[in-house]
């Protein structure tokens, strides 16, 4: 049976990618007591980037919201797998970390983090609403337009 966020979730038109096994020596997720700790999902499904490149000289601060949106929507997939499933033991988002592929002179990178941090509070109510950074960076990994890390509490 979907519990509340899965409905929340498709009530939106929103589907979950595959959780993505990590591409280097790290873990995709770490749960210390109450907390998870999701490590930096990228603009990517089925395998692949589905944004790349530079916002500021490849890509519209629209075309970023959507790669953060994707890159929330993995990291929410990654806490399902650490949640065992249960989205509805979530009790807050308490941090989102945003690093956004961009031109030297870009400085709209909390706009472009804005899709993430929107997709929490749609998808999470009350309980979406976080601390944040947003940060610009030279390169991300494959050419990622966006990347996002998050902490969130749990009910044990």
């Amino acid at each position: 049976m979907a519990g509340v966020i899965d409905a929340r979730l498709s009530d939106l038109g929103l589907k979950l990618p595959k959780a993505a096994a990590p591409v280097a020596s790290y873990v995709p997720f770490t749960v210390s007591g109450n907390l998870v700790f999701v490590s930096g999902q990228l603009a990517a499904s089925d395998g692949a980037v589905k944004f790349t490149g530079q916002l500021g000289a490849d890509l519209s601060v629209e075309k970023g919201q959507e790669a953060a949106k994707l890159c929330a929507l993995n990291l929410i997939s990654q806490l399902k797998v650490a949640l065992g499933g249960d989205l509805d033991r979530l009790s807050q988002v308490v941090r989102l970390g945003g690093f956004v592929n961009c031109t030297v002179d870009f400085t709209d990178q909390p706009k472009v983090i804005n899709g993430a941090s929107d997709l929490m509070i749609d998808v999470f109510q009350e309980k979406g609403k976080h601390a944040r950074a947003a940060v610009g960076c030279a390169a991300l990994p494959l050419d990622s337009a966006v990347e996002i890390d998050a902490i969130f509490e749990f009910e044990t």
